[in-house]
């Protein structure tokens, strides 16, 4: 835990002087192509110049989502936002102190997605009372088995995180990512220019859904995952403000940093084929990175677990995003509202940082409870 205090103290007394290799270039002002972008900093003018006011940020919030989308292809605005309808697939089954229900939710007039719902025993025990409950959305890694291994059907009981949490008195919504689980996706819907918006647009349905149970308080909903998970969950966020604590666990580094620079990891059907087709999987061309999704995401609570052997994220990246975001949080008046723990171990959701994750989502999302998730 030493890290992580001597971080939390970094962070309250943000500072004036800029990360060693930390600022922002540009081929052209035209192109506005960086390689590693202070979010504070913006083009004002032709100059670049640093936003100095909490009133000037959200025009450059503004920004950051449209270079996300220019890579991932766009948000829908325009869409008549109804309650998907939901239907129940199979019985519902105890499972230690929680209801799981296998279900299928609309998140367009042709197309549902297969989710597994949580909901703790305690709110079915009192019924369905005035007192409503906080909600996560749970967001697995990259495994065949999609949805099932976020509620404990998995072989790791470290990725059982819904399980955990509804045990703890949340409501959890845990959706399979497109191709994955029992969601078969070819990715040849042209209203989709990645996989990564389909996922983003169907967890933004999951919590309009989230929103509609009369056990949920809608003000108090969050998002976890690990690894796939945790970049989506990132992700999710930045498009959809609903999401009051997010948290992610081995989900991202810089792209400067991902492999060496080279991001093909990352230009799947599943994830933004435009990283390839149109910035060559160059880091040095993309519009966006992650210093500044994490900032889209301020001055909401965001818990990030980062480990210290972690081969497919590297540490420095996650360091160096996380500092250059938490400018953000500090000019926003919630430096605590950025955490960052980095356990000992590999790419895994230690139980330390689980424990410490769960507790964070309490402190936001005003769940008493806590407990270690073992």
């Amino acid at each position: 835990m030493a890290s992580y205090r001597l971080f939390q103290a970094l962070m309250l007394c943000w500072l004036a002087y800029p990360l060693p290799g930390y600022s922002l270039f540009a081929q052209s002002m035209a192109e506005q192509v960086v390689l590693r972008r202070d979010p504070l900093m913006t083009w004002h003018h032709g100059t670049l110049v640093k936003i100095k006011q909490p009133a000037d940020w959200e025009e450059r919030r503004k920004g950051i989502l449209s270079a996300m989308e220019e890579v991932m292809g766009p948000f829908p605005t325009d869409v008549a936002r109804v309650t998907p309808t939901m239907r129940k697939l199979g019985e519902p089954l105890l499972v230690s102190k929680h209801i799981r229900q296998k279900i299928s939710f609309q998140v367009s007039p042709k197309s549902t997605v297969p989710a597994w719902l949580l909901i703790p025993m305690e709110k079915t025990d009192k019924g369905l009372s005035s007192e409503r409950m906080p909600a996560l959305l749970c967001l697995h890694q990259t495994i065949g088995i999609g949805k099932d291994e976020p509620v404990g059907l998995g072989e790791s009981l470290s990725k059982r995180q819904a399980y955990d949490l509804a045990d703890l008195g949340y409501v959890c919504l845990v959706p399979d990512y497109p191709s994955f689980g029992e969601y078969p996706c070819k990715f040849d819907d042209p209203s989709w220019q990645s996989g990564t918006m389909l996922a983003i647009w169907n967890n933004s349905r999951a919590l309009d859904l989230l929103g509609s149970l009369p056990m949920v308080d809608s003000s108090r909903m969050g998002a976890i995952g690990h690894s796939l998970g945790g970049h989506n969950a990132l992700f999710t966020a930045a498009f959809d403000p609903r999401l009051q604590v997010v948290v992610s666990s081995c989900g991202f580094t810089s792209f400067l940093r991902y492999k060496g620079g080279d991001l093909k990891g990352w230009t799947s059907q599943r994830y933004m084929p435009r990283i390839a087709s149109i910035y060559g999987a160059n880091p040095a061309k993309m519009p966006f990175d992650f210093p500044e999704v994490l900032a889209a995401i301020s001055p909401r609570g965001m818990f990030i677990s980062a480990p210290t052997q972690d081969d497919n994220f590297n540490l420095d990246g996650v360091r160096e995003s996380v500092f250059g975001a938490g400018s953000v949080y500090h000019l926003l008046g919630a430096p605590l509202k950025l955490q960052l723990l980095v356990p000992d171990g590999g790419h895994d959701f230690q139980l330390e940082s689980r424990e410490a994750s769960y507790a964070f989502i309490g402190q936001n999302l005003g769940q008493k409870k806590s407990g270690s998730g073992k």
